[in-house]
This record gives C-alpha cells, structure tokens and sequence, in this order.
C-alpha cells in the first residue's frame, strides 16, 4: 500500500522528470507483458471509476481495457446517466465517488472541473482530457517517440494546427523533458499566453518553417469537440496548414509523424503522410494502453521493481 499522500495526475506538470522516467519504464515492461500474454494482475479487487461528460473511443477503450488486464474493475459513468446530469456539484461528486472505489478518470469540459473534483476526492484522480490538457495522450505520445527514436531529449518537436489541450499539454512536456516545441497556429488561434510556463518554443507564422528540422510532426483536428459550430470558420482559417508530403520533406529524414486521432484525411493531414511509413499513429493509439496501465498502477501502488 503507498504510505505518501495521495497524488493526482491532472497535467503534465503534475509529475517530474523522475517520475515520468519510471513510468515510461514501466509502461514498457506492462507493454511487453501484454505482447507476451503474460498474467500481470497487481490490482485485483480495485476499482476505477471513469466519469464521462465528452464523447470517447480511445480512452474510454484504453482505460476500461487497461484496468481489467491489470485485474481490476472498471465502471462506465457519463454525465447524462449519473446525479452530475442533474446538476450535483462537483464537489459533492467527488466526495462520494471517491469514497466507493480507488482511482478515478474524468473526462470533461473545463481544467477548474477536474480540479475541483481532485480537491474533494479521497483517492488519485486522472486527466482523461479537458479543454485545456490532454496529458495522457501526450505522454503516450512521448512514450511511441521513446520505443521508436530513443530520448526525446534535445530533439525539436513540431506542432501544426490549433492551439488546442495537446498543444498545451505538449508545452509542459517540453519544459519536463527538455526538448523544444516549433509551433504555427493559424492567426486568431494563437497560444493563450495564460496557460504557458515555459520559453521552449518558437512560433513561426509559416507552418512548412516550424517543420524545418524536425524530429516529430504532429497535428490534430482542427475542430475539436465542443467547437463544431465554428467548422466552417475553421477550415477557412486553417488553409494551408494540412501535414502534407512537403512538410514533412522539410523536417529530419528520420522524423516521425502523430495525430491523436481521430483524423480527416485531406483537412490537416494528408492521406500519404497518415498511412505512410513515417507515421506511427496506430503505435501511438496503442500506447495509451500501456502508459494509462503503468500510471494507474503508479498512482495506487507507487514505485515497485521492474518485474
């Protein structure tokens, strides 16, 4: 049982450098177990509560799947089937749900939900995604750098597109990690300089110019949820931006392509760049598994040996 005070992983600052090197290592082990059919169950009559208020594939499938491999339980709530529908407070939520399982994952619109929720919780509470952080991704995201290219350290990432959670999410990694971040937003979907505490990036008006050199290119959507009134807007804004074969040709020969997906072929990547032999998307989607099970096993058991 972990004798320190409970710890949340709300975003990416959460952790240190320390910490996510034993993670990223322990998601390796976790991975390969899974890739050899191995049993590994350390949670066994724990339970994972997984509140909902946006939609979800990847992680609602990789937490769910994540916590049952690791032999405990997982329970599905969304906001429309559960008091929050009704208006509970977020407090008052917390409270009780935390006082029924062991670890809780919220998925939801505002960073101050979550953190309001992590206040009154008796029990680790994870950062499925909110608007402003999407640190989970990322950190699957740094994990696939890892398993394909080595460190990240020192190397020059890419970003393309909106200034979005991942963006910001990325930008606290950059400053953890120690890598640098080339960005190109559209005009008038500039970085909010409020949720930035870090001098390691470069703006560049030019999307193909932030490529130049890169190690790792990496876009989205570019209309996340809860914007789509604002798509046709967007793709106006957005012209030019797509991560095409000419983007990446200006990036390092040996540079990767991500996108946390799901993607539009032909909006902000093009197919040959998305199902070509530089990205690695699908690895990258995978290892939200594999680095969500070594961050709850983390969180409730702290740090055991690589076994």
């Amino acid at each position: 049982m972990p004798t320190n005070p409970i710890k949340h992983f709300l975003q990416l600052s959460d952790f240190t450098r320390d910490e996510f090197e034993y993670v990223i290592e322990r998601a390796s082990v976790i991975k390969q177990k899974f890739k050899n059919y191995e049993i590994y169950h350390p949670l066994i009559d724990r339970t994972l509560v997984m509140v909902f208020e946006k939609n979800s594939t990847r992680t609602r499938l990789s937490f769910e799947a994540g916590m049952h491999q690791l032999g405990g339980a997982a329970i599905y709530l969304n906001t429309r089937d559960s008091q929050l529908g009704r208006g509970e407070p977020v407090e008052d939520a917390g409270q009780v749900m935390s006082r029924m399982c062991d670890i809780i994952m919220v998925r939801t619109f505002g960073q101050e939900i979550i953190e309001r929720f992590a206040a009154n919780s008796r029990v680790p509470v994870i950062n499925g995604l909110t608007n402003e952080h999407h640190p989970c991704q990322v950190l699957a995201d740094i994990f696939t750098f890892v398993e394909h290219r080595g460190s990240i350290t020192g190397k020059t990432v890419a970003w393309i597109g909106d200034a979005n959670n991942m963006l910001y999410s990325w930008l606290q990694a950059a400053e953890v990690f120690g890598f640098h971040l080339n960005v190109s937003t559209p005009q008038g979907y500039d970085i909010d300089p409020s949720l930035v505490s870090t001098e390691r990036y470069t703006f560049f008006a030019n999307p193909s110019d932030a490529c130049e050199g890169a190690h790792l290119v990496n876009t989205d959507v570019w209309t996340s949820m809860g914007y789509e009134k604002e798509n046709a807007e967007r793709l106006a804004a957005f012209d030019g931006f797509i991560v095409d074969s000419a983007k990446m040709a200006r990036a390092d020969k040996d540079a990767l392509f991500m996108h946390c997906l799901p993607a539009h072929r032909g909006e902000e990547v093009s197919a040959d760049v998305i199902d070509g032999p530089q990205s690695v998307v699908w690895d990258e989607a995978e290892n939200r598994l594999h680095v969500q099970k070594a961050l709850i096993e983390y969180l409730l058991l702290g740090r055991i040996d690589n076994k």
